[in-house]
Formats: C-alpha cells, structure tokens, sequence
C-alpha cells in the first residue's frame, strides 16, 4: 500500500467549498474524507461529497458527442459536432434572425472555472439577445438589490456568522445547504458557536425545519408574507430611535426616503395579515438593534416568492440601519483573491438590469438574460424574434423551471437543439446534438463564484485528479472551438489556468504573492483572514453612496398594500394549500439523481402535511394523494409531520426524472414527481422577474382507501 497517494480539492457539487482529502492508487478512488488542513472547511463534508467518484464512474455519463436520429443515439467525432452546430444554428439565424437561437444555461456552471472562463466567450458569439439562467430561479432579487444599493451584482451582503451574537434566518435552511449566498461550511459547529458565546439565532419558516429545529426560537409565517415583517421591524427602528449607522454614515443616502415609506407599516397594521404579533415584531427589531452584533440573512423563501425584491432590499435595509453592515459580526463583504468585482468595477461595468424587456411578456433583462419564467411562451408564441433554436449548457430546465409541461411542449417543438451536458436527461433528450464536457475529478478548478460569497477569505487551486482519454474535450475546449467557428476568429491559446494566474497576479493579494504557483504549493488552500470593513471602497453606485431606497422596490411596497390591505378577506376553496419546495442533504437540485449511494433508502419525495391538515383530509401516513394546481397535477406519497404549519405544504425540488428514451439506471428507480408540474410561470416577482416558487396556491385530493 506503499503507493497511496493523496489529492487535495475542493467540492464543486454545492456552494459550501469543502475541502476534501482524496486517497488513490493505480487510478482507482480509496476513500474521499474531509481535509481537515482546508481553512475554509475544517474537514467537513457532507455526504454528496462520495458523488464525486460516483460520476466518475458512471457508465451512463456521455464521453464523446452523440447526435439523435429519430429515436436512436450515435456516437460522432468532435469536428463533426461542432460543424453541424454552426451549420444548423447558423442556418436557422439567416432564416429567422439572430434572437431565434436561445441560450440558457444551468446552475452547474457557477460551480465550474472552465464554464465560468470560456462560456461567456461562446455566448457572445451566437449574437443572440435570447439568453436565460438558473439566476431568475433562484438569487436574482439579491443581486438586482446589490445592484441597485451598492452598484454591483455581485456586492453580496454576506453573514459574518463566526463573530455573530445575534442571526435572524428568514426563509433558509443553511443547516441543509451549507449556506446559499452565504458559503458556509460546517454551518451546524458554526451556529452552535454562537450559542456557545452566548448569542442566539431565531429562524423564521413555514416549516420548522433542520436549521429552526436547533434554533433557540422558531416563528411560523405563511410565505410570501416575509416583507410584513420587515417592515415592521424597520418600522420599530425608526419609531423607537434605534438607528445607528454606524462607520457608513457619510455614505448612506435616501434615509429620510425610507422612514416615511414604512410609516404605513406599523407593527399593530401588520401583524393581523403577518399571524406575528405586533410585540413579537417590536421584541426582533429592538433584539437586532441592541445586540453587540446581529445579521439578517434572508434566503431562497424569501427571493422566490412574489416580494423577493422587496425581502432583499428590506434585508439590507435592516442591517444597515441597526449599524450591522460591512462590520464584524454583521453583513460583512468578501475581497478573494480573484477579485470579480474588482476587474469589472475597473472596468466600469456593474451589471445591468432593465436596458430591454422580453418580447412576449415585457419582463426585464438582468445582466444581458431575461428571467426563464418567460422562456417557454418565446419559444410558443409565433412572430418575430421567436426562439426557433435552443442551446442549453448544464442545465436541466424541463424539472427546474415553473410549468415544466409547458417547457416540455415549447422544446419538443423545436427547430433544432444542442445540449452542452454529460447526460442524456429530461432536457438533453430533446437535443439535436450532445456535447459532453470531461468533469469533475477529471478537471482542474478554482471556484470563481463562492469565493465571493465565502464567509471566509480563502483561496485553492485544485488540479485534474485523472488525465481525460483522447477522445475527450474539456468544457472550455468545447466552448472556444464553437466560438471560433462563429466568430472565425482563431484560437488565442488561452487556458483556464493562464487566465486565473493573470487575475491572481493583479488581485488585492499580489504583494502576498499569491498566484497559481503559490496555490500549487498550498494544496490545502491558503487563508487569506476574516473579513474585514471595505465597502466604502468598493461601492459603485454614481456617487459611490449606498443608495437606500431604490425607487421600483419603494413603488413596488404599493402591490404589497394591495395584496394584504386593500382586498376583502376570502378562503381560495378550489386551492386552499400554500406550496413550498425543500432542499435535502443529499441532493442539490437536479443534479447527482444518477448517483445510487445518495439516492438509495426510503422515499424522500414526499408530500409534507401539516397533522391538522391530514386529518381533515383523512389521510395518513404513506397515502399517495394528488395535489393540483392551476398548471398541473402531481400523485405523491404523504409524509404527516408537525414541522409544517397548518395549511402549507412541501414538496422536494429536483426529482422527476425517469422520462420516456432516459437511459440511466438509478434516475427511473427513484424518479419521484417534479414538483415544477405545479408551479407557475406567470407566478414571479413583479419587479425582478425571479419566478415565484414558494407560496403557489395547491389542492389535494385524497384517494378511495
């Protein structure tokens, strides 16, 4: 056993970055265990970390492009894939104009520096203005909010959870997640730390879940209404003269602006709609404002619901005016070592958001993307600027966008598809043409994305633990022969690696000397310290001020009163249930169902039903029931459990794989329902365009016993 040998890396399968310790010999994986020298993580991992050699081995990942014919699947070389690309997508544009060819692209490519590198690249060359993300499906109101108060989406307030006394959970379960917009791993230690010193951290869920289940206090609210209690809590910081802004008080704009909006939203006004009591409201605000140190985190309950714009400019709002932002122990602001932020803010870019509005249903454009809710109606619906082609790049969208009927109507009428993906899944299957990247433990990485929102300054490069086979092409490979083939521009010569020892060597660490040849001889990672006050310096707005009252949220407050104050009160009897998704351990979103370690065991796509409700419904436990929705209609096993209030219910988000023409063993096994055959595309934040998953409205029907 002399010839074990050990590789360091970090996780790419979630946003946690763990790091993780590797043994191998003679090509083969031994075990794979928490790096415990890994400054970040300390040695945790979850147990999606074993994913890594599953993939690896898997015998259903594509190696090399496979093009359809009729209902059978062939092998072909590279050169001819990315010449029946160009040929076929570049035809279908002299037809119908550039905006005919869409893109969208999945959430896999955040977590990869080779997408994240050369994607872009490949994108602009299609000169199309179709372009849609996993973002609008997830962060996007935390990113507008950055934009429009700091002037970058990616100033993302990030929770200084290690020297925290007080943490405020709305609508997040990090104890699942590790963190989401918030790198956090270890997040368990992390908050039994802050009791341990004597703080505390209170959770607020419709569903007591892993993280409230721990929490010195958990507060049931119905979704969607998240925005109440903002409100009222930042309108107890006013009335009580809490204020206190702290070292950014010169550079705070539009205070006055935000006192009088939310004079009309009392703690006695709102706590009727809220189901909080208004001395509930009042005790969290003067809780925030009076401890040594607070945070409020607010997360995917809060971004993907009809008011997730207003939840995450009231967020910031709130920690701004209790004195907690950019300072330690509050909403603290990464500086890594590839400093995104940096390059572009030099540049003079920030993002964008509004410069154009989708064709069909005049939504707003984020950074070049139109949110995906509209995705299917602009490949359904006829007339100029119709999206006749598709091209997605590890993206699952037929499970993870709203009304994945719909979605799978609009691309099983397409003119032409190609995939960038290793799987032939719900999506893929419609493909003209699969690219499948080599990945994982066979690529080098460096995560560019979750360093900015690391709770910690750290950086690791991790280098390719298996060489590819000749037959296989790296993502980026792939990506600059496409773009040379559109564009006829030739190969720069460029690599992942050139482009990230450039950035590094021009970073806020160059007199440190970190590049990559310093990661290289620090393959556990290298610290780079807590973080530290620095928003002053890296705010973008005009005049480089934070800009407090952003006016489409402050006009947005008034479909927030129509909604909860100007309407008479009525039960929805044809759907009286609020549907939420859920995250769990061992899945993160579609990915890794092919995976039978982390799929095997007892059902976990069930139906989430509240005691009380289950008794109106004379249901019990494992009782298939159908739940129904404007859109669709799913039949799922129940799951009775007290950690649901009464009338909201909770479906898994990710499962439903296992369609007709899918070859991949484990998926049918443990296919489960998708939970986006009940969802709503015209169900989204007004404002941001971010779809509404949290809140659609559901019935259920119980089956003869």
């Amino acid at each position: 056993m002399s010839n074990i040998a050990i590789h360091h890396r970090t996780c790419n399968l979630c946003e946690a970055m763990c790091g993780l310790e590797i043994q191998h010999q003679n090509g083969e994986i031994i075990s794979i265990k928490g790096d415990k020298n890994d400054p970040l993580s300390r040695g945790h991992i979850c147990p999606k970390a074993v994913a890594l050699q599953d993939i690896y081995q898997d015998p259903d990942r594509l190696k090399t492009p496979m093009k359809r014919t009729g209902d059978t699947w062939e092998e072909i070389s590279w050169e001819q894939a990315y010449e029946e690309v160009y040929v076929n997508l570049k035809n279908i544009q002299q037809a119908y104009g550039n905006n005919a060819v869409g893109v969208y692209q999945g959430n896999p490519n955040v977590h990869n520096m080779g997408s994240m590198m050369f994607g872009p690249t490949f994108v602009r060359s299609l000169n199309t203005k179709n372009r849609f993300s996993a973002t609008s499906a997830d962060q996007l109101p935390h990113q507008v909010a950055s934009l429009l108060m700091l002037g970058h989406v990616l100033l993302t307030p990030i929770p200084d959870i290690d020297r925290t006394d007080f943490m405020l959970i709305i609508g997040a379960n990090p104890l699942v997640s590790n963190g989401s917009m918030m790198t956090c791993p270890d997040f368990a230690k992390r908050l039994k730390a802050i009791q341990k010193r004597g703080g505390k951290f209170i959770v607020i869920d419709p569903r007591r879940t892993e993280t409230a289940d721990k929490a010195d206090e958990h507060i049931f609210i119905r979704p969607g209404q998240d925005a109440l209690l903002l409100l009222g809590m930042i309108h107890t910081i006013f009335a009580e003269k809490l204020v206190d802004l702290g070292h950014l008080k010169d550079v705070i704009d539009e205070v006055e602006i935000v006192k009088d909006t939310v004079q009309n939203f009392s703690p006695e006004k709102v706590e009727k709609p809220l189901g909080i009591t208004a001395e509930k409201i009042k005790s969290l605000a003067r809780e925030m404002a009076n401890a040594n140190s607070a945070v409020c985190y607010a997360r995917m309950g809060a971004s993907t619901q009809i008011f997730g714009g207003i939840c995450q400019w009231l967020t910031n709002v709130l920690n701004i005016l209790t004195g907690n932002f950019d300072r330690e122990g509050g909403a603290m602001f990464t500086l890594p070592a590839f400093d995104h932020v940096g390059m572009t803010t030099m540049q003079g870019k920030g993002g964008s958001f509004g410069r154009r509005r989708s064709r069909v249903r005049n939504l707003p454009e984020f950074s070049g993307e139109f949110p995906v809710a509209t995705m299917a109606e602009e490949i359904l619906t006829e007339g100029e600027g119709q999206i006749k082609a598709m091209v997605t790049i590890a993206g699952n969208p037929l499970l993870s966008v709203p009304n994945g009927q719909q979605l799978e109507k609009a691309f099983s009428g397409l003119e032409y598809m190609v995939a960038i993906d290793i799987y032939l899944n719900e999506t893929t299957r419609h493909a003209n043409i699969i690219l499948p990247p080599a990945t994982g433990l066979e690529t080098s990485h460096y995560d560019l994305i979750f360093n900015v929102l690391a709770i910690r300054n750290t950086a690791k490069y991790s280098p390719a633990l298996f060489k590819i086979k000749e037959n296989q092409r790296y993502d980026w490979q792939i990506f600059k022969a496409l773009a040379t083939k559109f564009t006829g521009r030739p190969d720069d010569g460029m690599t992942p690696e050139m482009m990230l020892d450039y950035a590094l060597k021009n970073g806020p660490y160059k007199k440190e000397d970190v590049d990559l040849k310093s990661l290289k001889a620090n393959p556990n990672g290298i610290d780079l310290g807590e973080l530290k006050p620095i928003l002053k310096h890296r705010l973008n707005t005009k005049n480089r001020h934070i800009q407090l009252a952003p006016e489409i949220f402050v006009n947005d407050l008034k479909r927030l009163e129509k909604t909860f104050f100007q309407k008479e009160e009525a039960t929805d009897n044809d759907f009286p249930f609020d549907l939420i998704g859920r995250r769990q351990l061992r899945g993160n979103n579609s990915w890794m169902h092919n995976v039978n370690r982390l799929m095997r065991g007892r059902n976990r796509c069930t139906l989430l039903l509240s005691p009380e409700d289950a008794i109106d419904l004379s249901v019990q436990n494992g009782q298939k029931v159908k739940v129904e929705s404007s859109v669709g209609s799913v039949e799922i096993e129940v799951e009775i459990s007290d950690e649901m209030m009464p009338k909201v219910v909770s479906i898994p988000h990710g499962f439903g794989h296992g369609k007709k023409g899918i070859q991949m063993e484990v998926a049918e096994a443990n296919a489960g329902v998708n939970i986006n055959d009940l969802t709503d595309e015209q169900l989204i934040d007004e404002v941001t365009g971010n779809v509404a998953f949290s809140g659609v409205k559901v019935n259920i029907h119980s089956f003869p016993q």
